[in-house]
């Protein structure tokens, strides 16, 4: 299992046919304290936050509606809903990490429940 790291990765889907790869770059949130601030505060996101380890989130305070993605332990995409701000998402059991990224972006990217991505960690200095 990985340990992970606040910083940054990159996040990427693959079509249903296996061929057409998408490469989105990604923020990472481990931390207590980066988990906790997620994307409050901002006006937008480029690209997406992983928050890790989590199993439900919220969009109190949340300036922009996002997309909402839960990943099981390997990865696989459980569920994908769209939160507009001052909502509470409901608890995942089985969910292990959480992707966010503005409205839209999960199904321009091909996002989709039953899809698998895969997740690099940028090298973190230090």
């Amino acid at each position: 299992m990985a340990r992970w790291r606040d910083g940054t990765g990159t996040l990427t889907i693959t079509d249903r046919d296996g061929v057409t790869e998408t490469h989105v770059p990604l923020r990472i949130a481990a931390s207590f304290r980066h988990r906790t601030r997620g994307l409050l505060g901002r006006d937008g996101v480029d690209g997406a936050l992983m928050i890790t380890p989590c199993g439900s989130v919220h969009s109190f305070r949340m300036r922009f509606a996002i997309d909402v993605a839960y990943l099981d332990g390997r990865f696989n995409v459980l569920e994908i809903h769209t939160m507009r701000p001052g909502r509470l998402g409901l608890p995942r059991p089985r969910g292990r990490h959480v992707i966010e990224a503005e409205a839209g972006a999960m199904a321009a990217w091909g996002m989709r429940p039953g899809s698998q991505v895969r997740i690099v960690q940028h090298a973190v200095d230090g």
